[in-house]
């Protein structure tokens, strides 16, 4: 399981519930983050060899690239240059679309996901009649990231964060929000009280987790060692989320 930093434990917590004994090695690469105000050039060609590198080293039996922006970006590509069967993270305009009954919608991702055609081609399929506002709000990675290291994240450093979404034309019929970033649910509680109770909060981790159950149905799986947090970054500097990762069944922490 593939992602910047620690977003990707959304999609590993729905994992957990659906195939409990696979075997997980969970990638996260620190010193690329942020992939959010990287190029496209910059994102696919990181992306590319990291993952390359990790499944000559590792041997997985599935990749799951836990992260909305390389996968907006790289999903493709990845997919042309390994054999590995690899699940991806886009946003769920889909089920927003069919949930919303004001009609409008907001998204919520890093700069380089909201700009993406792949977000153009999800919306035209899926949100037509819909309006669908989006918005970078990359600083949201850094809060999910403080909030996992015990920081005290509140609501007015969220509000700041958002303050133009919020003041936007339409912005107070959204009834949907998309979080395509999977680092955003870990502040769902405080999105919620930024935008009210009445906002829904949409984000794919579930559907990703059935992806991976579906794509591996039939495999038996035996946990030998325990599973591992692998970082690109120093696995001291990674130390302080041991605490953490172990919630997530992540006991053990090297530096890739």
């Amino acid at each position: 399981m593939f992602d910047t930093g620690v977003g990707g434990l959304t999609v590993l917590a729905e994992l957990r519930k659906v195939l409990p004994n696979a075997p997980v090695i969970y990638a996260a690469d620190y010193a690329g983050l942020p992939y959010g105000t990287k190029t496209e050039a910059e994102v696919a060609a990181r992306v590319c060899g990291l993952l390359g590198r990790m499944s000559e080293r590792y041997q997985p039996r599935a990749i799951c690239i836990a992260c909305n922006t390389a996968s907006t970006i790289a999903l493709g590509m990845v997919r042309e240059v390994l054999e590995v069967p690899i699940i991806g993270t886009v946003p769920a305009i889909k089920p927003a679309a069919a949930m919303t009954e004001t009609g409008v919608i907001g998204l919520l991702g890093t700069a380089a996901t909201v700009r993406q055609p792949y977000v153009d081609r999800l919306e035209a399929e899926f949100a037509s009649d819909t309006v669908l506002i989006r918005f970078a709000a990359s600083g949201l990675v850094d809060l999910a990231e403080a909030k996992l290291r015990g920081e005290t994240v509140g609501t007015n450093s969220l509000r700041a964060e958002v303050r133009a979404l919020l003041e936007a034309e339409n912005a107070d019929r959204i009834d949907t929000l998309v979080l395509a970033c999977t680092h955003f649910p870990l502040l769902e509680e405080e999105l919620l009280q930024v935008f009210g109770p009445q906002v829904r909060m949409v984000h794919g981790a579930e559907g990703i987790a059935r992806r991976i159950a579906a794509v591996t149905h039939g495999q038996q799986f035996a946990r030998t060692t325990p599973d591992r947090f692998i970082t690109t970054g120093s696995a001291k500097d990674a130390a302080d989320l041991a605490h953490c990762l172990s919630q997530y069944g992540l006991d053990s922490i090297e530096a890739f």
